[in-house]
């Protein structure tokens, strides 16, 4: 199968009604199986205490937070590229996701933050330039909103798509960009001595499986409510022009 045709809106929707279902089943099973094991079966941290159980949660939330907005480069590139609606609207589908992801990505760290460094927050690079990307993800929601035709909107989100990007990348790496800042190196790393104790790796493996099949099923699921809306908008559109 060519991904290419996920780009005719039919083949899209038919595809996606037969996957949309297990998926949501896998994601809920990984994420309830992962945050029990997490959460109840995990032993306390012998320097942050039950406190390092937010990782569950902290961490696949904030990397599914960048990769929500690499998914959006990668389609709105295509929409700009190859003018595929479907890429312009999965753009759009995944925003609402990856925003709710990097807001909860700063609340849980600021819980995990107040009794590790003292504070809630803190100028940290990685925590400024996260919450710069959290306010990209509202600027790019609120122009898809603000313009009614939906190709200029498709274009000039796109655009801002990617000069948010670059704020995506400092999410990423702020930490080997800046040496000084309170966060920590990664949790999960190619390097076997930055990750953390597997006691903790393979529950955190489960839960951040959840969380990138949660998000590919709801952006799917968004994607399918925007196809039905754009047939709807051309529909009204020829009725008013009759």
């Amino acid at each position: 199968m060519s991904l290419w045709e996920f780009a005719n809106p039919r083949k899209f929707m038919s595809i996606t009604d037969r996957v949309i279902g297990p998926v949501f089943v896998l994601a809920t099973a990984c994420l309830v199986g992962g945050l029990i094991w997490g959460f109840f079966f995990t032993p306390d941290d012998f320097r942050q205490g039950s406190t390092v159980k937010i990782i569950y949660l902290h961490v696949p939330s904030a990397m599914m937070a960048i990769n929500a907005w690499a998914m959006m480069l990668v389609t709105s590139l295509i929409w700009l590229i190859r003018r595929h609606h479907v890429s312009a609207l999965a753009a759009k589908a995944a925003a609402p996701v990856g925003m709710v992801m990097t807001l909860m990505a700063l609340f849980t760290g600021a819980v995990w933050g107040q009794p590790m460094w003292g504070t809630w927050w803190e100028w940290d690079p990685r925590l400024t330039s996260f919450l710069i990307l959290f306010l990209f993800y509202l600027g790019y929601i609120a122009l898809w909103s603000a313009i009614e035709d939906p190709e200029t909107a498709a274009d000039l989100t796109s655009i801002l798509c990617l000069v948010g990007s670059i704020f995506a990348i400092l999410s990423r790496y702020a930490v080997l960009f800046w040496n000084q800042g309170l966060h920590q190196g990664a949790s999960l790393s190619l390097d076997a001595e930055e990750n953390v104790a597997d006691v903790f790796w393979f529950p955190l493996l489960v839960c951040l499986a959840g969380f990138v099949l949660l998000f590919v099923a709801l952006v799917l699921q968004r994607t399918r409510s925007e196809i039905r809306l754009r047939r709807v908008h051309a529909i009204e559109t020829r009725e008013r022009m009759a």
